[in-house]
């Protein structure tokens, strides 16, 4: 089957089809285009409502998400957001892999389509002149034997009157000659014309058409195979991704099947466990009696007629009517003591822990600044020591504040943890990092506090100065150890390390890192297990790894 023998008279046709078929490409193409669109928005659309849902960061809403419930609401929020991934996966993969490719062989196809019917109107042009010319050389040889024709009737007739001299004979006939040649010379031209369109007639009708048919068709069926292989990548595009969507599906079942609802209970003992006792019986007080009535340290009627008296026994009524005793709706205390003892007793140790981290900070600060001003006082062209005298003491007093601050909170811990019910020792939460040389006013704050059966306790305070002990003689051990490489650097200038500390590097040159910059303008890095030192941050380039212990990353 050819379109060159089959259509060799369709060439307008063929023209009107072949341009159909570019049009159904350009219609698919806009389609693919459409779905883009539609998987771009609707991946939004996901993203938006995984982030209207996200918990609010410092909010009472992050709080909740403590409950195993709420953490397979968040996670299914999560897996939702890279399930919206997948569907901008989707809309990248067509717009690069189809509608980019198909828009380019688009125009290679509308190029070759005008090439093959540009040769095709050549032909038809040729063959028509030819066949003009066949028509002119045709006309011309009619007109010349019908001129012989009257020429030769003109001189039989001069011939045969004998009234025509014969000199007007004689001219008729040579007339008559001359048109009888130029009517042989007509019909030679003629036949010669009608050869040649002939000749040229069956090239164009038996080889250049069909040539120019066939490849016009080869050109034609190349489209149809490219939409197909088109529509294919289409399916293959989405296929690609249903492991990811279904992943992500898992991973929405595997978050609700964690849900625990035990687990979920216990933490609403622990948020709201108020650490009291609950109230004793009420005894039987007989009004029969004349004698002075004895009133119960439980009765309610006494905690609310003789309040100012109960005072002084504080823990225990106080504590047995807890839930009668209407919330104080003014500012928190300082020592939170509006709250139940076991809410208080957080509430005071994450109050503990926030001090002690940002002792730490100081800290750091502080060390940072030493560093700083002896790399001075070894160089003094690179900066004057005197000028961090002023922020070295401003330091040390922030952290004399806070370690003040931490020890305050720590005796009202210590107080409140005396109060609380026996516990076991991994559960107690221990406090006082920073309180070694200020451990006897802790000691002497507990030793004025009461004990839930009236007694006095040091134990805990006891407890802490051991723990912070053991935890300073533990450190002064730890760091006798190498320190273990966070990442890597690469000098980017040659410095000379000439002062204690410091270290050489050549331009260039890799090395790791062992401890970042903490504020001080100079990176401790590591050549072998024997050399190490500081050197200016801004002479090198650092790579921190961020599965390094301690590494930071950096945006």
């Amino acid at each position: 089957m050819s379109w060159g023998i089959e259509l060799w008279d369709q060439f307008d046709n063929l023209e009107k089809h072949t341009q159909w078929g570019i049009d159904i490409l350009e219609k698919y193409i806009k389609f693919v285009k459409e779905r883009t669109e539609i998987e771009l928005s609707y991946a939004k659309q996901l993203r938006n409502l995984s982030k209207k849902y996200q918990p609010k960061k410092n909010s009472k809403e992050e709080e909740e998400y403590r409950y195993t419930a709420c953490k397979a609401f968040l996670s299914t929020l999560n897996e939702m957001n890279d399930y919206a991934g997948q569907h901008e996966v989707i809309s990248e993969n067509m717009t690069s892999q189809i509608i980019v490719e198909l828009a380019r062989y688009v125009q290679e196809l509308k190029q070759e389509r005008k090439s093959h019917f540009h040769d095709g109107r050549k032909a038809q042009q040729h063959i028509e002149t030819c066949w003009k010319q066949l028509e002119s050389s045709k006309r011309r040889f009619e007109r010349d034997c019908k001129e012989a024709d009257r020429a030769q009737q003109y001189f039989e007739k001069m011939d045969a009157d004998i009234n025509v001299t014969k000199a007007d004979v004689e001219k008729a006939r040579q007339q008559a000659q001359t048109r009888h040649q130029m009517a042989e010379d007509s019909k030679a031209d003629y036949s010669s014309v009608l050869q040649k369109f002939n000749h040229e007639q069956h090239e164009y009708y038996h080889t250049h058409i069909p040539n120019i048919f066939q490849k016009i068709q080869e050109m034609e069926e190349r489209r149809i195979v490219r939409i197909g292989e088109s529509v294919k990548t289409y399916a293959e595009l989405d296929r690609q991704v249903i492991p990811i969507i279904g992943k992500c599906l898992d991973g929405i079942v595997k978050a609700a099947e964690s849900i625990d609802p035990k687990n979920d209970s216990q933490l609403v003992v622990e948020a709201y466990k108020s650490g009291f006792e609950p109230p004793g019986d009420i005894e039987f007080e007989d009004y029969t009696q004349p004698m002075k009535r004895t009133v119960s340290d439980n009765s309610l009627s006494n905690s609310r007629g003789e309040g100012k008296s109960e005072l002084k026994f504080g823990g225990k009524s106080k504590g047995k009517l807890w839930p009668f005793i209407k919330k104080n709706k003014g500012a928190t205390p300082e020592d939170f003591s509006n709250l139940p003892p076991e809410q208080r007793r957080k509430k005071l140790q994450q109050k503990v822990d926030e001090l002690n981290k940002e002792i730490q900070k100081e800290m750091d600060q502080r060390d940072a600044i030493t560093k700083m001003k002896d790399v001075y006082l070894k160089n003094p062209q690179m900066g004057d020591p005197g000028s961090l005298d002023h922020k070295l003491a401003e330091v040390s007093q922030n952290i004399e504040k806070l370690r003040l601050e931490a020890q305050k909170f720590e005796a009202w811990l210590a107080e409140v943890e005396g109060r609380l019910p026996a516990r076991s020792d991994q559960a107690r939460r221990q406090s006082g990092m920073y309180e070694t040389q200020n451990a006897p006013s802790v000691n002497n704050c507990a030793q004025d506090r009461e004990s839930p059966d009236g007694s006095y306790t040091e134990e805990q305070s006891q407890e802490s100065e051991v723990k912070v002990l053991a935890t300073d003689f533990d450190d002064e051990f730890d760091d006798e150890e190498p320190l273990p490489a966070i990442g890597t650097c690469k000098a980017l200038y040659t410095f000379e390390g000439q002062n204690e500390g410091t270290i050489s590097v050549v331009e260039g040159e890799t090395l790791y890192v062992i401890e970042e910059d903490k504020g001080d303008g100079w990176t401790r890095i590591r050549r072998n297990e024997d050399e190490e030192g500081y050197v200016p941050t801004s002479y090198v380039e650092v790579y921190l790894d961020k599965n390094a212990k301690g590494a930071k990353t950096y945006i």
